[in-house]
């Protein structure tokens, strides 16, 4: 891939992929910020977007950045290719994202609220009688794979085996290397899970899992993409939300002035969530393509050109916010990239 010449891009040899970057990535990322709105990195022959002006606009330009490869290794490229909602563009991303958009509007996930507060009260009394518990394992893991699983309607058999096959997913989307050829067979496995145990009639009647089979009795989607929108919405409904929740727990304790703030005002819940996944965005980076000769942060990048999205990092650019790297329950936070930024639902995709 040709570096352009309208101006002196910055190179780096930052392997983000490494052990020691993703154990502890902030000062890398606040290096390559410093450095410029896009930065090559020779070990994957790719520009990292580490600021966050750029990282939202290229998150919100499906025209000029598709998200057809957002892995770093040919392998996971022809797994989940056309298969899933996270390397879909317009207009299938629309069409894979209506099958559930009525359950996921928020008056139909209002409706849920009563339910799941009990069941989050009755797990939190339970680990609070036992005087001292394991914030991931029995918290974050325990949660997420419940409910969710509960909404999408799986079968019991077998949940306990999703979490490690989700994190292993996750982790075949970088390059070539040690983590992601242990972390392949994963794949296998999950292919395995939407085809063998969580069938359509396995799903339970009423769930959303079902309702992505009854979507695709109807033509919305072709009946073999069925499997893979479970899949998509079980890996996105699951594994962030474990370390949202065992970020929480970790972001309060290290900073208990806050946590005091929001016991005496707990109508900061909602903003100190965002502020959890602010500075500890459950995804790190995705990758995306130039469709088109484009230009980005002044920057002119050929057809062709592979990116990697550092959101992570865009959520602590100085930039964009005072003192980025403190945690602040008060902080104007819901433009955060999170959760990435751009296609929302039907119609995301029309002009």
């Amino acid at each position: 891939m040709p570096v352009p010449t309208s101006v002196l891009v910055p190179r780096s040899d930052i392997d983000l992929f490494s052990d020691e970057v993703m154990a502890a990535p902030y000062e890398v990322y606040r290096e390559l910020r410093d450095a410029g709105p896009i930065v090559y990195l020779n070990r994957i022959d790719a520009y990292a977007i580490p600021r966050y002006e750029q990282a939202r606009e290229v998150l919100g330009d499906w025209k000029s950045f598709s998200s057809s490869d957002v892995a770093f290794n040919e392998a996971a490229k022809k797994f989940i290719s056309d298969r899933g909602v996270i390397r879909a563009d317009p207009p299938w991303h629309d069409q894979m994202r209506g099958v559930l958009a009525e359950r996921l509007a928020p008056r139909a996930v209002r409706a849920l609220r009563p339910e799941i507060a009990y069941r989050a009260e009755e797990l939190v009394d339970r680990l609070v009688d036992q005087g001292s518990f394991d914030a991931v394992a029995e918290l974050a893991h325990r949660f997420p794979v419940d409910i969710v699983g509960d909404l999408i309607g799986l079968p019991r058999e077998g949940r306990a085996d999703l979490l490690p096959l989700l994190d292993a997913n996750f982790n075949t989307f970088g390059p070539d290397n040690d983590r992601t050829r242990a972390a392949l067979p994963a794949l296998d496995a999950l292919t395995e899970y939407v085809t063998v145990t969580a069938t359509r009639d396995a799903l339970a009647e009423g769930s959303m899992g079902r309702a992505v089979y009854e979507a695709a009795d109807a033509g919305w989607i072709p009946a073999e993409a069925a499997p893979f929108v479970v899949l998509a919405y079980v890996a996105a409904g699951m594994d962030t939300t474990v370390h949202a929740l065992g970020h929480a727990v970790w972001l309060f304790a290290e900073n208990p002035d806050q946590w005091q703030a929001l016991r005496a005002d707990p109508t900061l819940v909602p903003q100190a969530l965002r502020e959890v996944v602010r500075c500890e965005s459950p995804a790190q980076l995705f990758g995306r393509t130039a469709r088109t000769d484009v230009t980005l942060g002044g920057v002119d990048l050929s057809a062709g050109s592979r990116l990697a999205v550092l959101y992570d990092s865009a959520n602590r650019d100085e930039r964009k916010w005072a003192d980025a790297d403190r945690f602040d329950i008060t902080r104007a936070n819901t433009d955060h990239l999170g959760f990435g930024y751009g296609l929302r639902g039907p119609g995301a995709g029309d002009d």
